[in-house]
This record gives structure tokens, sequence and C-alpha cells, in this order.
């Protein structure tokens, strides 16, 4: 189970994360996690393109070392890129030490403050621990960035309509949108991505990266 659109009750939980960015006029954050994947990633990047889009990468250290070039190409077309560990582990399912080990062994390859933690799951020791570096010895401290759309390509058990229902109707300005440029989620992704591109722009959005900001603007 999962919510596509994230509860006030959630957030509230966990006011501390970013689920959203306060935006006055229409931008969207989409994001794409799991990267960078030989098939999924260019075919992302290609269709961004078409649309004058950018968007943000969460990407694990494991698939920047296996795939660089692709990396590169994410930073060399105006992407911003965040960390989402190395081995993408579940930080309710490992010991601290093991998933910030993980997390500082991505850093290694990814250049980025943008952390975000793979399934969304994160105890509030292991958040506490990377948002506040210099007090831990980390060498950064990282910005947590959830989101408040969660599209559902990764779930085999729906339709491409039903994923792209899931963004188009509950989408709004500031939004941060969760795509996976994966293997898994590529089917759904091919027949999404370019409507919701498309959607959005035909109304009058911009899509736009993540900034590392220590503050949004309000």
């Amino acid at each position: 189970m999962y919510f596509v659109k994230t509860p006030w009750w959630l957030r509230s939980l966990y006011p501390a994360l970013t689920w959203r960015i306060p935006a006055k006029e229409k931008i969207l954050f989409l994001t794409f996690d799991d990267g960078p994947e030989i098939t999924a990633t260019p075919f992302v990047l290609n269709i961004l393109k078409q649309y004058h889009a950018k968007a943000t990468f969460f990407c694990l250290g494991k698939n920047v070392a296996a795939h660089r070039t692709i990396y590169e190409r994410i930073l060399a077309e105006g992407h911003a890129v965040g960390n989402h560990t190395y081995q993408h582990v579940n930080g309710w399912k490992v010991d601290n030490k093991t998933y910030l080990n993980d997390a500082l062994e991505a850093a290694k390859y990814i250049d980025s403050a943008l952390f975000r933690p793979p399934y969304g799951r994160i105890t509030r020791f292991q958040s506490a621990v990377l948002q506040s570096a210099p007090q831990t010895g980390m060498q950064r401290n990282f910005k947590i960035i959830m989101w408040d759309i969660l599209s559902g390509d990764f779930d085999v058990h729906i339709s491409s309509v039903e994923c792209l229902a899931n963004v188009v109707t509950h989408a709004q300005a500031g939004s941060i949108i969760v795509f996976h440029d994966s293997v898994k989620a590529f089917p759904h992704l091919q027949y999404v991505l370019p409507k919701v591109l498309a959607h959005f722009t035909e109304k009058g959005f911009q899509f736009k990266s993540i900034p590392n900001l220590k503050k949004w603007p309000e």
C-alpha cells in the first residue's frame, strides 16, 4: 500500500523533511529515482529535452559507478542530482551505521547535498544525522527531499492509464512528483511521462529541478 498524494498528517510527523516546494507560479518538480539505467534514463532525458524541462535525478551510487557516461549526461543537460544511497537500502531494516555508511559511499560518486531515502523509509535518527553533518563528522548537510505525489510507475498491478491519472489528478504548483528511471518502471514511464509533460505544458506549467536552498522562498 502507498499514498499517491502524501497526506497532511504524514508530512506533519516529519516537518524537517521537504515534501513540496512553495510556488506562486505554475512550477512542477519532476524527480526520477534509482538510475541511471541504460534504457530508461536516456529515454527520460530525450523526452525532457523535447519540452525544455529540467528535473532532479536521485541516483544510486552503484548505478553511477556502472553508468558514469549517462550520469555525466544528466549533469551536462542541466538537471540536478541527488543521493539515493549506494545500494538502495531501507532505513527501517538496517542498523544506523550501515545506513549512514551506505549514504556516504554513494556520496563518493554523487556530488549533491540533496538526499532521498529509498522507499521513503528513514528513521528520525538517520534523518537528524544526515541533516547535521558538521556535528557528526560528515562532509555536508543533506537536505532530505520526499514528495507529495507518487506516480506509482513501479506498481505492476495498475495500468499505465491509472499511473497517468495519479499525476494529472493530484499535481499542483509546487508538487514534487516521483517517477523511476528503472527497468521495472519503464513500461509505465514510456506511456506516462510524455503525456504528463504535454498535459501540464498545455496548462502553462514549467518543470524545474530542485534547488539546494537552506530555506524555500515564501
